[in-house]
């Protein structure tokens, strides 16, 4: 119950109502997390009605389990929504898919998982607690350039060479295990630049997308979102930083059916649309930011399952 007192849904109404629930409909939460988006689907849905919960956590599927083992309108599983197609109670078909990114504040505030640099901890990070890497695990083994690569990369960090240089120099006299070794020593390096940022905030996120594989089990995610919806079902998406983001954005108009080449170069014919956009991009109200701070950075992007060849509708912005 602590749990989900901490745990404030991000955009609950919005990216519910993206689902245009249905009583008698088969809808899927790929992210459980402590289940606000779960409990507002399971609401409006009928006795007929089937409501499928994923989440790679462990914690997450036992708090699943607590709560709606004993409702026979549910199914759970423990797994990465990247596998949703490989969910044999998704062949018939999903009306809906709702997604919530990113860390889960439960995750944030177990200083025990490792996640932040706001409590000293073991450098753990990982969302699944039975894959084997951790944090601490890949700066222990990863070459200075591919360190460097995924700070660029994943955290847009402009010091990413010279804060992989301490790393590796550092692990040379004792291994980095705790976040507030990572964290001491990544401020060392580049200082205090961003007033209100903690200098290693885009180094952790860096290295949680990378031990995590958050990007590619996004694409592989969406890829079995689009293959399981029916014509008409819905896919609601939040996100909380700019990469995932832009790669929900990019799946929905590279599926819009939308010719994407150059004035200059030849002619491109378009693939058959098979998503639109519903509406533009969403964001949390100022009440909402206001109540919840972590909410700040979301956006929600909403996209429909088309009959092959229909036209598309909807912007992207």
């Amino acid at each position: 119950m602590a749990d989900q007192l901490r745990h404030i849904p991000v955009m609950l109404n919005e990216a519910v109502e993206g689902l245009a629930v249905r009583e008698g409909g088969r809808y899927l939460d790929g992210t459980f997390g402590r289940g606000g988006h779960a409990r507002a689907v399971l609401s409006r849905l009928g006795p007929d009605g089937r409501l499928l919960l994923m989440d790679r956590d462990p914690q997450a599927i036992a708090a699943a389990q607590q709560e709606f083992a004993g409702d026979p309108r549910v199914a759970i599983r423990h797994a990465n929504f990247s596998t949703l197609a490989e969910w044999d109670e998704t062949d018939a078909g999903l009306d809906g898919v709702l997604l919530d990114l990113g860390v889960s504040s439960p995750q944030l505030d177990e200083a025990a998982r490792g996640f932040s640099f706001m409590a000293d901890a073991p450098l753990d990070m990982r969302m699944d607690t039975t894959q084997d890497e951790s944090a601490a695990d890949f700066l222990a083994h990863a070459d200075e350039r591919d360190m460097a690569d995924v700070l660029w990369t994943f955290g847009e960090e402009r010091f990413s060479r010279k804060i992989a240089r301490a790393i590796v120099e550092r692990r040379a006299e004792s291994p980095i295990t705790r976040t507030g070794e990572l964290a001491a020593l990544i401020e060392r390096v580049v200082g205090r630049r961003e007033p209100g940022k903690h200098p290693a905030t885009r180094s952790f996120q860096a290295l949680r997308i990378r031990v995590n594989g958050e990007l590619d089990a996004l694409q592989r995610g969406l890829n079995g979102a689009l293959d399981r919806l029916k014509v008409g079902g819905r896919l609601s998406v939040i996100s909380f930083h700019s990469l995932e983001d832009r790669a929900v954005k990019l799946f929905i108009r590279d599926h819009s059916g939308r010719v994407q080449g150059s004035r200059r170069g030849p002619p491109v014919v378009a693939a058959p649309a098979r998503l639109a956009a519903v509406g533009k991009a969403q964001f949390p109200s100022d009440a909402e930011q206001a109540a919840n701070p972590r909410a700040r950075s979301a956006v929600l992007r909403v996209a429909e399952k088309l009959a092959e060849g229909n036209a598309s509708e909807g912007g992207l912005a």
